[in-house]
């Protein structure tokens, strides 16, 4: 096991890939002399020539567009937008293309792509810079959606991203590069070591696509998080003593619902954290498969705790973000309904 930063494993599973399948071809702005905008592919070029690891003109389009064809004639692109807040020239290719093109050619041409976005704010960004966009991706049908929280699951599940036969968003919290609230602010909680996610296994590991992890178990209330959010559930479960499960979705499609209906029928409550904006974010989606499939068991209504529905405040961006306190008042609400 390494010691590693999220940028680090990030790099990582990419040499791995590169490494085990001359297929794998990583390409977006300045990903390749420069080694990406947070360094997470530097030295990929040095190491598998200009071939396999280049940079491409400030097109995302160009860059989505030409990762569906190099899919779809066997190869296995894994696209860079420089952050997730670009991916809106590229968003029809990415959707009517990428997403479809399995069930558009009846198999006959798969588009085996992962396209990694850096996401969320806490750098103090701005607003084209710092959005939240996976309500947008999970809506699309033939896309999956994946969001890491650690070190750990970020090689691993990268590494599974890039194996798949269908094209995944990959998002990377940038709060979370180089630990939990990367030290940017003094309202960072929780360093890797006191949840031990550092850890990284050398070599070839996947994570599994779809599978969510409890990251801390508990019996009175579900906490479901994923990315930064996890980090602020533990640190809120924590610093109000509410004895709370968190279990950090890692995926939102495709979705673990067997480990959300086997928590939330346990504890009868549950707390839905994101950092994007409430109305249409993930977050509903959520609560509205927890009333589905889980309403009679609840003792109290789900709530969301999420960003708020303004346009994304640039000096204002810690006010913005779910944190513990927040995320402790719902919890001491969820908990106090009969």
């Amino acid at each position: 096991m390494a010691r590693m930063t999220m940028i680090e494993a990030i790099r990582d599973a990419q040499d791995v890939a590169m490494s085990r399948d001359e297929k794998v071809v990583v390409f977006g702005q300045d990903v390749g002399y420069f080694g990406g905008v947070f360094r997470c592919t530097k030295g990929l070029q040095e190491k598998y020539g200009l071939q396999r690891c280049f940079d491409t003109p400030i097109n995302e389009s160009g860059i989505v567009g030409a990762a569906v064809g190099m899919g779809a004639y066997g190869l296995r692109p894994c696209v860079e937008i420089q952050f997730a807040d670009y991916m809106y020239p590229a968003f029809d290719q990415i959707v009517s293309e990428a997403a479809r093109l399995r069930h558009r050619s009846n198999k006959d041409f798969t588009a085996p792509l992962t396209i990694r976005m850096p996401t969320g704010g806490g750098i103090y960004g701005g607003q084209t810079h710092s959005q939240s966009p996976e309500a947008l991706f999970a809506h699309v049908s033939g896309l999956k959606t994946m969001i890491p929280s650690n070190p750990y699951d970020a090689k691993g599940m990268l590494i599974a991203a890039i194996e798949d036969d269908d094209p995944v968003v990959f998002l990377e919290p940038k709060r979370l590069y180089n630990g939990p609230f990367d030290g940017y602010h003094e309202k960072a909680v929780t360093p890797w070591s006191k949840h031990e996610l550092g850890e990284v296994p050398e070599g070839h590991y996947t994570v599994p696509v779809g599978k969510a992890a409890i990251r801390r178990p508990g019996e009175a209330v579900t906490i479901l998080a994923y990315g930064t959010m996890v980090h602020v559930a533990l640190a809120a479960a924590e610093e109000t003593g509410i004895d709370a499960e968190v279990v950090d979705l890692r995926s939102i499609v495709p979705l673990d619902m067997e480990t959300i209906e086997a928590s939330v029928r346990k504890t009868g409550r549950c707390v839905v954290v994101h950092e994007a904006t409430l109305t249409a974010g993930f977050g509903a989606e959520l609560v509205a498969l927890i009333s589905q499939h889980c309403f009679w068991h609840l003792q109290a209504p789900p709530i969301r705790v999420t960003g708020y529905d303004t346009p994304y405040p640039h000096a204002h961006e810690w006010e913005y973000f779910p944190g513990p306190v927040r995320v402790g008042a719902a919890l001491k609400t969820v908990m106090e309904a009969s």
